[in-house]
């Protein structure tokens, strides 16, 4: 990736943090990049190519961290509070924010809703990959496949993200709460008597 580029998807994070994406102009990016505004039509063809492109980058980083995480060989309740501790940085860098904006821009670009499905499905495919080595480490997974948990799971943190964004405290702590209880299910799954 290019400076130039690279300076356009800083100003593009730093700007659709404050403004939202609805609100996201191009000629504010530009001018905070210090670029001209044709320098994003050239690199990434305009506001929705350049969002896209700043959420794939982030988007292949993070899945790259979860998967190192969940390939350490500590227990996978132990994973899986790392993963909830994650969320936090991944609030702050505004990454979820991002994300949870295109999901909102895909309900009416197709487009859109395609790109982010393609970027969502890396997720799950990783969450399966943790799931089958649960079954297979530990035993049945009850009355779910591995496919089915992975998107029990991911969708809990997909929503939990968007009831957070929304603001509330007693809803944030109440998705936290839940989120982390998940961790205490496993750990008892995981350290139950074999049977």
């Amino acid at each position: 990736m290019s400076t130039t580029s690279t300076k356009i998807m800083e100003s593009a994070r730093s700007c659709l943090l404050s403004e939202g994406y609805a609100n996201l102009s191009t000629r504010k990016v530009a001018d905070q990049a210090g670029v001209s505004l044709s320098q994003i039509h050239y690199h990434f063809g305009g506001k929705q190519g350049m969002v896209l492109a700043l959420l794939d980058h982030e988007n292949a980083r993070l899945v790259d961290r979860q998967r190192q995480m969940y390939a350490a060989s500590e227990p996978l309740w132990k994973r899986y509070e790392q993963a909830c501790d994650f969320l936090d940085d991944d609030l702050a860098s505004g990454y979820v924010r991002v994300l949870q904006e295109m999901i909102a821009a895909g309900w009416s670009d197709a487009m859109v809703a395609q790109r982010v499905l393609t970027m969502l499905q890396s997720w799950m495919n990783l969450l399966e990959e943790v799931a089958r080595e649960a079954e297979t480490r530990i035993g049945s997974l009850g009355p779910f496949t591995a496919a089915e948990l992975a998107v029990l799971v991911g969708t809990s943190f997909l929503g939990g993200e968007a009831m957070i964004l929304l603001g509330d405290d007693g809803w944030t702590a109440r998705v936290r709460t839940a989120l982390r209880r998940v961790g205490d299910l496993i750990r008892t799954w995981e350290t139950a008597p074999a049977t």
